[in-house]
């Protein structure tokens, strides 16, 4: 297995900094955050204001820096992290054309939020699940033209939260083109299966793995019914409710070799120490063989 950092954890560096840092550590590899996010008062944080973000209005200017920025530090690409939907064909289009110039091979295409667009659209699930078909159906078609994988994510609050329901949305397609991106932390809040079945269950559309980490945690407060209130958070990689040293041992028993991404959202130690202690962690867990 090789590791990559996901830049949407490392907001507090530019992407000169987050590719020379994570170098120095010794992280394989790197997964860029792409997406329009800048702050009015400057202010930087995971998801706004991320200093490690490519912005991607004009990023079919910027691949030559990207390029530039990743290769002087001798990283390779574990991917990229676009936010593009995947019914917005023209956006989907930009950023299977940046992934194939970078030589990136594969990259995110978001799926629909289902309560949101529920209540936008009135659409139901099976509506957006056909609807979102059609789409990855071209996307497919351009990332094979292109020569790219355009990556589902399993995601809470998402179409597929789950590796039976990103499966079901796979199906059929060339698995050379579409690929899934199995999530650790994703799971403990929605979709969570035994991982081994949901490696075998997506057999060639294993694409990418992610880890981070998350818990539940009681409110205090309860609701009209007097049931209790929990709230998700996401923890370090030791503190949170999944193990990702049995995470990474499905992988290896499945026969995975490939990226796994870490993408720590908690701020228990400050950027640098997190990054470090990450990959200490991993590599106690998968050590380097020669």
């Amino acid at each position: 297995m090789k590791f990559s950092v996901f830049t949407a954890s490392t907001p507090d560096w530019t992407p000169s900094q987050a590719a020379s840092m994570l170098a120095e550590q010794g992280w394989d590899g790197i997964e860029w955050r792409i997406v329009d996010d800048r702050t009015e008062d400057g202010s930087s944080g995971f998801w706004a204001g991320n200093r490690s973000t490519w912005q991607y209005t004009g990023i079919a200017d910027r691949v030559g820096e990207i390029a530039r920025t990743t290769e002087a530090a001798g990283l390779e690409y574990s991917g990229i992290g676009g936010y593009q939907p995947v019914s917005d064909h023209e956006g989907v289009e930009t950023m299977l054309r940046v992934t194939s110039e970078l030589g990136a091979r594969q990259v995110r295409v978001t799926m629909p939020w289902y309560r949101s667009e529920r209540e936008r659209t009135g659409a139901t699930y099976g509506e957006l699940f056909d609807r979102t078909r059609a789409d990855l159906e071209w996307a497919a078609g351009r990332a094979a033209d292109l020569g790219v994988k355009a990556l589902v994510e399993l995601h809470h609050m998402t179409i597929t939260p789950s590796a039976s329901a990103a499966r079901r949305l796979v199906d059929g397609l060339d698995p050379e083109h579409v690929g899934v991106i199995h999530d650790l932390g994703n799971l403990v809040i929605e979709g969570q299966e035994d991982h081994l079945a949901a490696f075998e269950l997506l057999g060639p559309y294993l694409a990418h793995a992610h880890v981070k980490n998350a818990r539940w945690v009681d409110t205090g407060e309860t609701r009209a019914d007097g049931s209790r209130v929990w709230r998700n958070e996401w923890a370090p990689l030791r503190d949170g409710q999944a193990s990702v040293s049995e995470y990474l041992d499905a992988l290896r028993q499945h026969g995975y070799d490939g990226w796994v991404t870490i993408e720590d959202f908690s701020t228990d130690l400050p950027l640098a120490e997190r990054t470090a202690d990450n990959l200490a962690y991993l590599r106690s867990l998968v050590p380097v063989t020669a």
